[in-house]
């Protein structure tokens, strides 16, 4: 190697130097922001869920959050309504930075609904706080439009991270959920960077997350492999189904012409319905119930449930995620499907935990590597074809109607690449 080799090699490696510390130092300082307001939002859902609990009447004012979260968002809030749908937006075609006021208000909204009764998950208020908070950032340095893609990038990572406690899907899935069946390599160092700081941070202020055992798992066989397949085709057609609730509910309330009485209406119909049903297991996370279907049986109809409860609530105007309901009703489906297929029960709800999440995302690998680090490697292959097939199954249609699709999940769908799925739904 001659000296101009050596030179250019050395050059070529302080450029990929400055490029790695240039990230970490992002990375560091956004994952301890967002590790702390995970942290803050996670210990204000379980405080303000054990009060509700000891407190059921409050759900009778569930109506009235709703009027306040409505009216919040209709006179400050009108900027960032879109919430997770906002932030693909700004990655696909940047415009302008992200409103810091979109992380106190999605987080009041959230902690509001959560008290009162409405079901809902904390993913979505996560990504959203972890957005708005490190696109200031790209403020204060004045980024690029490049750069600033990849900041929010770094938002989403350490939002999901943090909220979940797997690193390793929140880095993926915030490079996968983008675009339908591409990622975004150019900003997979700093993702990953972030979803590791960010989830220590997190763990570090004391918060715990919960726990789930796949104990069994049987070997695969050709018996095996087909029954995973079917039950990854049932998981894919529920996410679709959760996917498709969402707007259909909104629909119905958007013919309230005034929008902050939409959720008001929406809490009357919620509360009453908790209230007839004699339970509380369908509202909130539901992390009990997730917990229990790993290990004794529910019935049958409890996906059924989780589906309608919360697709009206977030149709309606409530806020918070989508994601811990789909964990929710996945776990419950599987756990009903053990019934009938020939699996392990607990194997079954860990495979729809998270191929629900996937058919509902469009991010299989990202929650196969999900699956992998809740349940273990033991369970991967059998989470793998749950996971690719409801990708599959789920067609184009998801939560984040602003995904792009990238590659077509069929020949027959290919004139609708390159659309968004609010244009294709």
């Amino acid at each position: 190697m001659n000296f101009f080799q050596q030179n250019n090699l050395l050059k070529t490696y302080s450029n990929i130097t400055e490029h790695l510390l240039k990230w970490l130092l992002i990375a560091i300082v956004s994952g301890i922001f967002v590790g702390s307001t995970s942290a803050l939002l996670l210990e204000s859902l379980y405080f303000v869920t054990d009060l509700r609990e000891e407190n059921k009447w409050i759900i009778a004012l569930l109506p009235i959050a709703g009027l306040v979260i409505g009216l919040m968002y209709h006179y400050w809030g009108k900027s960032v309504v879109k919430g997770n749908n906002q932030l693909i937006d700004e990655i696909h075609s940047p415009e302008k930075i992200i409103p810091l006021k979109m992380a106190p208000l999605v987080y009041i909204g959230t902690v509001l609904t959560h008290l009162f009764g409405g079901s809902a998950g904390r993913e979505g208020t996560a990504i959203q706080m972890g957005g708005a908070l490190v696109d200031q950032i790209s403020k204060i340095f004045k980024f690029s439009h490049e750069n600033r893609k990849i900041v929010i990038v770094i938002g989403i990572s350490a939002g999901f991270a943090s909220v979940f406690g797997t690193p390793l899907a929140g880095a993926i899935f915030a490079l996968e959920v983008l675009i339908v069946g591409r990622m975004r390599y150019e900003a997979i160092v700093p993702s990953f960077l972030a979803a590791v700081v960010a989830d220590y941070v997190c763990l570090a202020w004391g918060v715990h997350h919960s726990h789930y055992a796949v104990d069994l798992v049987p070997e695969i066989d050709t018996v095996a492999f087909l029954v995973a397949i079917l039950a990854g085709v049932i998981f894919g057609i529920a996410g679709r189904t959760f996917s498709k609730g969402i707007p259909f509910f909104q629909g119905f309330a958007n013919k309230i012409k005034y929008p902050p009485l939409r959720p008001f209406a929406g809490g009357i119909i919620i509360a009453l319905s908790v209230f007839l049903m004699g339970t509380t297991k369908y509202i909130g996370l539901g992390v009990p119930t997730i917990e229990e279907a790993f290990v004794n049986p529910l019935p049958f109809y409890d996906f059924a449930l989780k589906i309608l409860l919360t697709t009206f609530t977030i149709g309606v105007g409530f806020k918070g995620g989508e994601v811990t309901p789909l964990f929710f009703i996945g776990a419950t489906l599987g756990n009903a499907l053990a019934l009938f297929l020939p699996l392990p029960m607990a194997l079954l709800a860990g495979m729809g935990f998270v191929a629900v999440f996937s058919g509902a995302t469009n991010t299989p690998i990202a929650c196969t590597m999900m699956g992998i680090e809740l349940f273990g490697i033991e369970a991967g292959v059998f989470i793998g074809i749950a996971c690719i097939v409801a990708y599959l199954f789920s067609g184009h249609s998801g939560i984040y109607s602003s995904q792009i699709i990238g590659s077509s999940k069929s020949k027959q769908l290919n004139h609708q690449k390159g659309k968004r799925l609010k244009e294709v739904s």
